[in-house]
């Protein structure tokens, strides 16, 4: 079932960075033909069919009148389910830089003015944006924020060594092989001089004194195990919730977006130097993750749907192209020059950008994703 949830979170966020598209373009007078969440055949669209809004499916054989239809303020636009997910789209009249488009139509994409063309690509990126502050507002609301307990206080990672060991949540670690540390930061250097030999843990348990011997390891740290391998005992800062006003839990969702975002920009450069490449996923280990954190609960899971939603927008904004950032590049240089790209150069530019996504997704799904699912 969290699988399902996981499936129907991504949507939203598509939802979210389509709807931001088409309401631009609606604004600014253009003609969106089509709405879709997902691609292939359809499950059901809603249409204008002589005068009302249809919903029809089974190829066109099931039809419903559901409301009137108004031309003038509800434009032509079908929206559309279709049966391959995890991809969404706007069709925008006139798009196509490679056909010749009516000059005396209003409606196309093509027509309209170098803002108004930059505001509509823009707008899906923004939508985002905005909404991942949304989305972060009500598990900050409702649960509160993260406050960090004691320097050395931590949590311990299911399987891992710490816990193996005897590590148990809110311990506070007082020394370790005789040497005392006082931040999360001494933890972390002196498990990586281990070198995976027998380390003596001292923590503070209930008011009392343990030792505890650990075994460190070199694996895949972090709690998706998917972090670069180094030496780790598997334990992080431990943390507990503040309850927060509902201004306080806004400020929070406004300042949350660009941490995120600043860590997605770190985590590709990371990739760039070719120093986290196992890390990369395609969407079947992304439903997977959310479905993880579905698991723990509501309130983390919204939270995930607000970081994605900002890793969305971000990444869209990236200058690649066929994403959004790369049809704002050709913006860009049509607005410092006057003068419109060669259609037929930008149009084979967004398909090769298309088709090397399409290749690193599929890349990254069976080099990375298969193996880790199958081990």
């Amino acid at each position: 079932m969290t699988y399902l949830v996981a499936i129907l979170g991504l949507a939203v966020l598509m939802i979210v960075h389509e709807a931001g598209h088409y309401f631009a373009a609606r604004a600014f007078g253009l003609r969106v033909i089509k709405f879709s969440i997902g691609f292939g055949p359809t499950f059901f669209k809603i249409q204008p069919v002589e005068g009302f809004w249809t919903f029809v499916s089974l190829g066109d054989r099931v039809k419903v009148k559901l409301f009137k239809h108004d031309p003038e303020r509800h434009g032509p636009t079908i929206f559309q389910v279709a049966m391959i997910p995890f991809l969404a789209f706007v069709q925008i009249d006139g798009m196509n830089p490679l056909e010749t488009p009516d000059p005396r139509d209003k409606g196309l994409y093509a027509n309209a003015s170098i803002w108004g063309r930059i505001v509509t690509i823009f707008a899906g990126p923004a939508a985002n944006y905005v909404f991942a502050s949304v989305f972060f507002f009500f598990p900050f609301w409702i649960e509160g924020r993260d406050k960090v307990g004691e320097p050395t206080q931590i949590v311990t990672q299911d399987g891992a060594p710490a816990a193996v060991a005897g590590l148990k949540n809110a311990d506070t670690i007082l020394s370790i092989d005789g040497t005392d540390v006082k931040s999360f930061e001494d933890i972390s250097a002196k498990v990586q001089g281990a070198a995976e030999k027998p380390v003596a843990f001292v923590v503070l348990r209930d008011g009392e004194k343990v030792t505890i011997p650990i075994q460190a390891e070199s694996a895949a740290c972090g709690p998706s195990n998917t972090d670069s391998k180094k030496v780790c005992i598997g334990v992080r800062p431990y943390t507990y919730k503040v309850p927060v006003s509902a201004a306080e839990a806004a400020k929070h969702a406004v300042v949350t977006p660009p941490v995120v975002v600043k860590s997605m920009l770190g985590g590709l450069a990371e990739w760039a130097r070719g120093k986290s490449k196992e890390e990369l996923g395609g969407p079947t280990r992304m439903v997977h993750e959310m479905k993880k954190v579905a698991d723990e609960g509501w309130a983390e899971f919204i939270f995930l749907l607000g970081a994605l939603s900002a890793y969305l927008a971000a990444f869209n904004l990236l200058p690649i192209p066929a994403l959004d950032g790369g049809r704002l590049m050709f913006l860009g240089y049509e607005a410092a020059t006057r003068k419109r790209a060669n259609p037929t150069v930008e149009a084979h530019i967004h398909v090769i950008g298309l088709v090397m996504m399409l290749g690193l997704m599929l890349y990254v799904t069976f080099a990375n994703d298969v193996p880790r699912f199958w081990k």
